[in-house]
């Protein structure tokens, strides 16, 4: 069973958002595809804007030259590897949480992206990836005369 965490008063807020856990639970989620060879996994955040799509992943513990990102038919991937400070039997660990190896991480994004025009920065151990959007997607307000 999931928990799901409500604000209150604010119920219906987060729906679409459940609608969407509900069926990746159900039918798993064609959209994104995750291969993790040492069970790492970095935590995404996909965020729209009326210009972009932002990207950003929790990198912590590497460095920006251990991480590849393409971007190709309107798929982004983020793909690395997270390696370990020393070898694990030289230690007598009392606790051993940390993972390392291995990522890909891909997400399907609308057609509508400039691939020219994508940037990316690291910092902090946080990538955050910019895909503009071309000008006919970007959001229009158009105004009309109430007579």
């Amino acid at each position: 069973m999931t928990f799901i965490r409500r604000l209150p008063g604010r119920p219906f807020l987060n729906f679409r958002g459940d609608m969407e856990r509900l069926f990746e639970e159900i039918f798993g989620n064609e959209l994104e595809n995750t291969e993790s060879f040492g069970n790492v996994k970095p935590l995404v955040n996909i965020e729209e804007s009326d210009n972009e799509f932002v990207v950003t992943a929790e990198l912590a513990g590497m460095d920006k030259d251990d991480v590849k990102i393409s971007f190709q038919d309107g798929t982004i991937s983020i793909s690395g590897e997270k390696k370990a400070e020393k070898e694990l039997n030289d230690g007598n660990f009392h606790r051993y949480e940390r993972k390392y190896g291995s990522f890909c991480r891909t997400f399907s994004m609308p057609n509508s992206i400039q691939p020219d025009k994508i940037d990316a920065s690291f910092k902090n151990g946080v990538l955050t990836v910019a895909l503009p959007k071309a000008e006919e997607a970007k959001t229009k307000e158009i105004k009309i005369q109430v007579k």
